[in-house]
């Protein structure tokens, strides 16, 4: 087994967390090589490749779209990807591609934690379908699902043709060691797998929990700013992608594959993560979401839940996303005369949201780390009555320092289905509507 990456050539490998070696920026060109003059120099498919290597691109985007949206990678590589024996068909287990087996409720929804597996569970075998919208085979729409596992991958590696993977650990520390090199992510950081990127996750720490978006659609991107200017929220140099790391082992392995809702398993003889040297956009990158540079309001009322907003997916309508990103991390409140958590609303938009870390500001009781809700499409919601209470009489002539948090929101232009599974488990509160059962009429036309 030869493990190298850019360090100095001929080095003994080191433990992973020694190896990690990144570049800096969002959607950058980056050319990385783990072995001196792999990459070809003045062209991508040379006659001969350095090092007896095949090139091999991954297009992330049709060919003809624009520079600025157009994402490919060059790979040169050991063996092709295409050196496997056929695709088989495997059960799903709970991760499902149906989002429309059971009628969509208007309800406002919540769920407590999954549990851990009983059985020993990796990465795939612990991912559980909660929602979703949308068809990959139409390229539009998202899967959102849950992940716990209490053991790592080994000769098992796997990727998702149906879409790019947002991945918000909230458990545990872990290594996801993909074609391109290795990234490291603890909670309250973010992950995101490209297209077709294939990878093990491996696990730091003795479990892992967390949140996936399979985004089906355009490949996420950074929001333009408009009036905000050229800073805050997420800055590119905070986004980093790993550099080229390979591994040359002949060990039996199976390759399972995403492919239009199913999983499909095939069988190979070496590892598929032999990537020498990779040149291109199209990468795996992480994000430390405690970087994220808030923007608020410092007079009265606050700006829409969009100044959140650290990823989209672009839809074919102008000014309209398939997927937004948001979270609602530590900030300063500030505004005066104003009811300082999310107001009352119903959207057009459905929004389902996840707890990283901390309470929530606008629900006092019932949304833990690892919890999840979903309030669709003009569903109305809003602050539990305790929080409405509580914020009605506050002094706002101190700022309200939001400490200790981290929640995320997908919020898709879609409604978002529950499958069978979600809207018939344990885990889902009956109760979540009695939250705001005790908001108190508070009227009196003879009192302004």
């Amino acid at each position: 087994m030869a493990i190298s990456t850019d360090a100095t050539p001929g080095a003994h490998a080191a433990p992973p967390s020694a190896e990690l070696r990144y570049h800096s920026g969002f959607g950058n060109e980056v050319a990385t090589e783990a072995l001196p003059g792999a990459l070809p120099v003045g062209q991508n498919s040379p006659q001969r490749c350095p090092y007896g290597l095949y090139a091999e691109q991954l297009s992330g985007t049709a060919f003809t779209a624009p520079r600025g949206a157009n994402r490919r990678t060059w790979l040169y590589r050991i063996r092709p990807a295409a050196v496997h024996l056929p695709f088989r068909r495997i059960d799903n287990g709970r991760y499902d591609g149906d989002f429309g087996a059971v009628a969509t409720p208007p309800n406002q929804l919540r769920w407590d934690p999954l549990p851990l597996p009983a059985a020993p569970a990796d990465f795939v075998d612990g991912i559980v379908t909660i929602a979703g919208n949308g068809d990959p085979h139409m390229q539009t729409g998202c899967g959102i699902h849950v992940y716990a596992a209490n053991r790592s991958m080994t000769d098992r590696y796997f990727y998702s043709a149906d879409g790019e993977m947002l991945i918000v650990p909230h458990e545990g520390r872990q290594r996801f060691v993909t074609e391109l090199g290795i990234v490291e992510a603890e909670p309250q950081e973010i992950v995101v797998i490209p297209r077709g990127v294939r990878f093990r996750v491996e696990l730091v720490d003795a479990t892992a929990r967390g949140y996936i978006c399979e985004n089906f659609g355009a490949p996420f991107r950074l929001p333009e700013m408009g009036p905000i200017g050229s800073n805050g929220l997420a800055h590119p140099r905070d986004f980093l992608t790993p550099a080229a790391r390979y591994e040359d082992r002949d060990a039996k392995s199976e390759l399972v594959a995403r492919f239009m809702g199913n999983l499909w398993v095939a069988e190979m003889d070496h590892s598929p993560l032999d990537v020498v040297a990779w040149h291109g956009n199209d990468a795996p990158y992480k994000y430390d979401l405690r970087r994220f540079n808030a923007i608020g309001s410092v007079s009265y009322d606050h700006p829409d839940p969009s100044i959140f907003l650290v990823l989209q997916s672009q839809s074919d309508t102008p000014g309209v996303d398939t997927i937004d990103f948001a979270i609602f991390p530590p900030r300063i409140l500030a505004m005066e005369h104003t009811f300082r958590p999310p107001w009352f609303h119903r959207n057009v938009a459905s929004e389902f949201m996840g707890l990283v870390r901390g309470v929530y500001d606008a629900k006092a009781e019932g949304f833990v780390p690892g919890g999840a809700s979903l309030h669709n499409c003009m569903t109305a919601h809003g602050p539990d009555a305790p929080t409405f209470e509580k914020a009605s009489r506050a002094d706002v002539s101190r700022p309200d320092y939001i400490r200790d948090t981290m929640a995320i929101m997908f919020e898709t232009r879609c409604v978002i289905r529950p499958t069978r599974f979600a809207l018939e488990a344990p885990q889902l509160q009956a109760g979540y509507y009695r939250c705001w059962q005790d908001l108190r009429r508070h009227f009196d036309p003879a009192r302004r």
